[in-house]
């Protein structure tokens, strides 16, 4: 197997991209509760802070603020698409066990990139926020539910008008 190289500065931001395996499912938001509620038992058991967060139908970008000395994201993705995956199951959702054991449902690894600095950050947070776009999803940013542009705008950290107007998204590489 190969070794990946990955970030583990403790207390950083990070940015993420998690993807199901089926990039035509709609699952993720066909069962959003069972994902909120994944997340948030997660973060009761090892703290971390969502910044940012768009979860869109097969995929989802979120930035984490991580606690200070704390490096482990690893543990906290897999303990969140396990919660999530047993609670699908539970509702009767059929899926066969691969191979190796494991339900199928997620892809096996997920994108991870430190936030460098503030720049960084902005640029991570607008592609998150336009991420539904992108994907053809809607036509304007707000309109998209599942998206932590609506806690930004409601706590005055971007203007009411912000997503209609354009932005500049630096081009680089954001995991998809």
């Amino acid at each position: 197997m190969v070794n990946y190289r990955r970030s583990k500065t403790p207390g950083a931001l990070y940015f993420f991209t998690v993807t199901l395996r089926n990039r035509q499912s709609n699952l993720l938001i066909t069962h959003i509760n069972d994902l909120r509620h994944a997340m948030k038992t997660v973060q009761i058991q090892h703290p971390y802070k969502i910044e940012a967060i768009a979860i869109l139908p097969d995929h989802l970008h979120t930035i984490w603020q991580l606690p200070k000395n704390d490096n482990n994201y690893s543990l906290r993705w897999q303990r969140i698409k396990g919660i999530f995956t047993r609670r699908i199951i539970k509702k009767g959702m059929k899926i066969a066990k691969n191979h190796r054991g494991e339900y199928p449902i997620w892809q096996r690894r997920f994108w991870e990139h430190t936030i460098r600095n503030e720049n960084d950050f902005e640029n991570h947070v607008n592609y998150i926020h336009h991420n539904p776009i992108k994907h053809g999803l809607v036509k304007k940013v707000k309109d998209w539910p599942y998206s932590s542009l609506h806690k930004y705008i409601r706590e005055g950290l971007l203007p009411p008008g912000w997503s209609e107007d354009p932005v500049e998204i630096e081009d680089t590489n954001y995991g998809e």
